[in-house]
C-alpha cells in the first residue's frame, strides 16, 4: 500500500532520527521530543519497520516553523541566487576573469567552468580597444555613474547596466574604465570638448 505525503514525511523524519541516534546527536533527538522510551523503540527499528511506517497514514509528528531561522535562511538563499544570476549575466556579457575575481573572488577554474556551462566562447588575450565612437559612448555612460562619487569602482550591477546601455562587451568596459580610474581620469577633470 502506497503512503501519502504525510507518511513520507514521517518516514523521512524517522530516518533522520535514526541517523541522529547513530551519530549520537542526543540534542537533536531531544529537540524533536524523543525521550528515553522513544529512543529505545527507535534503536530497535529495522528497514522493514520503516517500510511499514511509510505505508501507514498515521501522523505522529508536530512540525512547526521557526521564523527566527526561516527568514534569515530565505534571505541567504535569495542573495545567493541573485549573486549567481548576476554572475551568469556578467559572464554571458563577456565579463573577464579579472572582473569576476574582483567582485566575486572567482578563480580561473570556476570562471572557465561557468563560461563552458553558459556556452560563452572562450576569448584570449587583451580585450580589443574600443573605437572612438564607442570610447565616447562609454565615457558618457561611465561619467554619469562615477561623477560626484569618491569610489571609482562601480558595482557589478552598474557594469552590467553599462553593457546593456551601450552594447559594448563587459571585457572592454572593464578594461577601459579601469584604465581611466587608475590614471585618475575622473569625468570632472576631463574636458568634454
Amino acid at each position: 500500500m502506497m503512503g501519502n505525503k504525510e507518511s513520507e514525511l514521517t518516514s523521512a523524519i524517522m530516518l533522520y532520527a535514526i541517523r541522529c541516534l547513530d551519530e549520537g546527536d542526543q540534542s537533536a533527538l531531544r529537540s524533536m521530543n524523543f525521550g528515553p522510551r522513544e529512543v529505545v523503540a527507535l534503536r530497535e527499528m529495522n528497514l522493514g519497520d520503516m517500510c511499514h511506517i511509510e505505508s501507514l497514514r498515521a501522523q505522529c509528528l508536530k512540525i512547526a516553523l521557526n521564523r527566527e531561522v526561516y527568514w534569515p535562511m530565505v534571505a541567504h538563499v535569495r542573495n545567493r541566487r541573485e549573486s549567481e544570476d548576476l554572475q551568469k549575466a556578467l559572464i554571458s556579457a563577456d565579463a573577464g576573469q579579472e572582473m569576476m575575481q574582483t567582485f566575486f573572488g572567482m578563480g580561473g577554474r570556476e570562471y572557465v567552468r561557468m563560461r563552458r556551462m553558459l556556452m560563452v566562447e572562450t576569448t584570449s588575450g587583451r580585450p580589443p580597444e574600443p573605437n572612438e565612437a564607442d570610447t565616447q559612448i562609454l565615457w558618457e555612460a561611465w561619467k554619469q555613474r562615477v561623477e560626484g562619487h569618491e569610489h571609482k569602482l562601480l558595482s557589478a550591477q552598474e557594469y552590467l547596466a553599462m553593457h546593456e546601455e551601450t552594447g559594448i562587451a563587459l571585457r572592454v568596459i572593464w578594461s577601459q574604465t579601469s584604465r581611466w580610474a587608475e590614471h585618475g581620469q575622473l569625468p570632472i577633470a576631463r574636458s568634454d570638448n
